[in-house]
């Protein structure tokens, strides 16, 4: 009889243990894989990534947003290269341009925004990217808007000549940036009051990180997941798109000096 009233004084502790088990997912990366759950922590299978506990998934903060600003003849790398490498970390990319109208990346490819720069919603990275990038460096109305969305956007991410945006916004003041190989004399000329550096794949200032040329704006963008989602999720996404290149820290960090972190 003992044995048996202690038995059912058992029964609720093991059905609580039951309950109450830990179980883990794959951060979301916009893949099939977001839904499997795993009872023991590691890595996920399908994308590589490193699992968290469920409750904690469930219950952390919103998914970063990011808005792609892109214009006729902007470089098809600068922003595809970045845009693969913020996808798979799960991060939510929306693009934006002046206008809803389609428009041609380098003549060849033609891209129809979200949204344009009447309805575009607030997001926590601003992105800019390079080609014909006078075609929004020297449009006041663009500029304009890019400024009366300073105060709530977090972080600005350009690739090659899309410094040369964000330093009309004068978004480069005081910093130390970079940009295209061929183009560091002509932005120094265009910011006097920031440091252009060459032979650097990207610079981060805490809250502004620019790049060098083309294929380094995935550099920056890994740099970024990194700095946001760990460094194991950045590799994870460099083996998932096949980026062999990829060195951790191989730019320039200057964000513990300024002080100014994107909040996780």
């Amino acid at each position: 009889m003992k044995q048996f009233l202690r038995l059912i004084f058992l029964i609720p502790c093991f059905a609580f243990t039951q309950v109450d088990a830990t179980s883990y997912v794959c951060p979301p990366c916009n893949h099939p894989c977001d839904t499997i759950t795993y009872e023991q922590p590691g890595v996920c299978p399908h994308c590589g990534m490193t699992l968290v506990e469920k409750n904690q998934e469930v219950s952390g903060d919103k998914k970063i947003t990011v808005c792609f600003y892109l214009y006729d003849g902007v470089e098809v790398l600068d922003f595809a290269g970045p845009m693969e490498v913020f996808s798979y970390a799960g991060f939510k990319v929306i693009t934006v341009a002046k206008t809803k109208a389609p428009l041609l990346s380098q003549g060849i490819l033609k891209i129809t925004p979200d949204y344009s720069i009447k309805d575009a919603p607030q997001t926590d990275i601003f992105a800019v990217f390079g080609g014909s990038d006078e075609v929004a460096a020297n449009d006041p109305e663009v500029i304009s808007w890019i400024k009366s969305r300073d105060r709530a956007t977090k972080s600005y991410f350009s690739v090659c000549t899309g410094a040369f945006i964000l330093g009309k916004a004068g978004l480069l003041d005081q910093l130390t940036v970079t940009t295209f190989h061929k183009s560091i004399t002509n932005l120094q000329n265009a910011v006097p009051k920031a440091k252009v550096l060459q032979h650097v794949r990207y610079v981060d200032n805490g809250r502004v990180i620019t790049t060098a040329g083309i294929s380094a704006g995935i550099d920056g963008a890994l740099h970024l997941v990194a700095k946001l989602r760990g460094k194991a999720a950045a590799e994870a996404v460099a083996k998932q798109i096949e980026y062999d290149k990829y060195v951790p820290e191989q730019g320039m960090d200057l964000s513990h000096q300024q002080g100014q972190q994107i909040s996780r």
